[in-house]
């Protein structure tokens, strides 16, 4: 049975300010936490109904995670989500330091100013799907462990690095060693332009795109072709996860056969 400090804690983390104190977050519904146990994350403790439990014996004794059995409505007093699962994770915030000397190696995402949680969360699951293994955000981009962002990344939050930083210095310290490519809605078209296989990608906030002090640093402007006619109607710009996944599948693409 949940006591209530339990209770109070786990609810806490929905919140940032608790989730950075305690250095904790949340993972909730089978498919997810199962995918974390075989992760390196550290858990705290698993609270789970008594079927999951069963079935997931063997994992949990083998890491030697704590684990709680509780009841439908212990379930539902905890947890964040519409309709609770079978199972929710307090899993330890893991511990990051800064990269160096990886610009220039490898592709590498960078989000300005990213607001909504299942944006950030897609964006990290294509990220994961492409073979980018770092993110940038700006301080202000919604943050990686929230819980909205946790469970549309779909366990890619595990093999995805995500760092927080102010993007304008960074840019500022890498514009003369990579080539940057950001996505604007008038930009060159992103299939008729060289990419290099180690350059930047900046992706802007949903509603205002990428800031203007940033615009200094970015070497190539690039666009998503539009494919209705100048008198038709229809949308007036892509989802920010929807042209990440675009942008980094034609990056993909253009240099498959570069080593």
């Amino acid at each position: 049975m949940l006591t209530q400090n339990q209770i109070k804690h786990i609810r806490s983390l929905q919140q940032k300010k608790f989730r950075d104190e305690y250095k904790q977050f949340l993972a909730e519904g089978p498919k997810l936490v199962e995918e974390l146990i075989g992760s390196k994350f550290s858990f705290d403790c698993i609270y789970a109904k008594k079927e999951w439990l069963a079935d997931n014996a063997a994992r949990l004794q083998a890491k030697e995670i704590q684990f709680i059995e509780i009841n439908s409505k212990e379930l539902e007093r905890i947890s964040g989500l519409i309709a609770p699962n079978v199972v929710l994770a307090v899993i330890n915030t893991p511990e990051k330091s800064f990269p160096e000397n990886i610009f220039g190696k490898e592709l590498i995402l960078v989000l300005d100013q990213i607001k909504d949680p299942g944006n950030m969360g897609t964006i990290i699951r294509t990220a994961d799907w492409f073979g980018i293994n770092h993110i940038f955000c700006s301080e202000n981009t919604v943050d990686v462990f929230n819980p909205k962002v946790v469970q549309s990344s779909m366990g890619s939050i595990s093999r995805v690095n995500v760092y927080y930083t102010g993007i304008e210095k960074l840019l500022t310290g890498i514009h003369t060693k990579v080539s940057i490519y950001g996505a604007y809605m008038n930009g060159e078209n992103i299939h008729d332009i060289p990419v290099q296989p180690n350059g930047v990608i900046v992706i802007g906030n949903e509603s205002s795109g990428i800031s203007t002090e940033l615009k200094q640093y970015i070497h190539h402007k690039v666009s998503i072709p539009y494919f209705r006619g100048p008198n038709e109607r229809g949308a007036e710009s892509l989802n920010a996860s929807i042209a990440s996944a675009i942008m980094c599948y034609e990056f993909r693409k253009k240099t498959a056969h570069v080593s």
